[in-house]
């Protein structure tokens, strides 16, 4: 079985929203997933505009899925933030275990 990640389509005319999820690529493009990773909402002014769940993807790219164009475009800019982070959450712990001078 061909295990797709791609878009599905939610959103009423003329909003657009759609659903990141793994379906099965014989499936149409509105059927049922087999999971749901996260959503897109390309007329959002904040950035990102979308969510995904990393882990999920990264589980579901392991198992051999296909990801689209534009899912693949989204899972790179999500690694990037979250490497981003990474290195801003340690120097806050570190930070936080300084111990205090009484002088």
């Amino acid at each position: 079985m061909a295990v797709k990640l791609r878009l599905k389509r939610i959103g009423t005319r003329n909003t657009p929203v759609f659903r990141i999820v793994a379906t099965d690529g014989r499936k149409p493009r509105d059927g049922r997933p087999k999971e749901e990773l996260g959503t897109y909402s390309p007329l959002s002014k904040e950035e990102p505009n979308f969510t995904i769940n990393l882990e999920r993807a990264e589980y579901w790219l392991g198992v051999g899925a296909k990801p689209s164009d534009t899912v693949r475009s989204f899972i790179r800019k999500a690694r990037r933030a979250a490497k981003a982070e990474e290195p801003e959450a340690e120097t806050a712990e570190e930070k936080s275990e300084e111990p205090k001078s009484d002088a």
